[in-house]
C-alpha cells in the first residue's frame, strides 16, 4: 500500500462513520413515543429519569449532529423499556453526546 493511501484511510473510515448505525433498538423501543421538549405531559405519570451518552468526537473529528441526536433518542427509548415507560421526553437539549430524560407512562396504567 502507497504512503498516499495510508494517509487517506483515516479519511476514508471517518467518512464511512454516518452511515453507521451505532445504536439498535431494543424489542418495544419502536412504541415508545418521543414527546418534544417543553410539551405538557397531561395525564402521564413519571416513571423516572434516564441520562444517555454516546460519542460525539472520534478523534479530531465531529459526528453528524443529526447522528449523535438519533442515536441519543433510539437510547433512551431503550431505556423507556425496562422502566416500562411509553412515553420519553429530553428535559434539555443534547450537550455534546450527553442528555438526560424524563420517562413517563401515559396509556393504560398512567393513574
Amino acid at each position: 500500500m502507497s504512503i498516499r493511501a495510508l494517509r487517506l484511510l483515516p479519511l476514508t473510515l471517518v467518512g464511512l462513520l454516518p452511515a453507521c448505525a451505532f445504536v439498535q433498538m431494543v424489542p418495544g423501543a419502536a412504541q415508545v413515543r418521543v414527546v418534544a421538549l417543553g410539551q405538557p405531559m397531561a395525564g402521564c405519570r413519571v416513571l423516572g429519569e434516564v441520562e444517555t451518552s454516546i460519542t460525539a468526537r472520534v478523534g479530531p473529528y465531529e459526528r453528524n449532529r443529526l447522528s449523535v441526536r438519533d442515536e441519543l433518542e433510539t437510547l433512551a427509548r431503550n431505556e423507556a423499556v425496562g422502566l416500562h415507560a411509553d412515553a420519553v421526553q429530553p428535559l434539555a437539549g443534547p450537550d455534546g453526546g450527553n442528555q438526560r430524560w424524563r420517562a413517563y407512562r401515559c396509556g393504560d396504567g398512567a393513574r
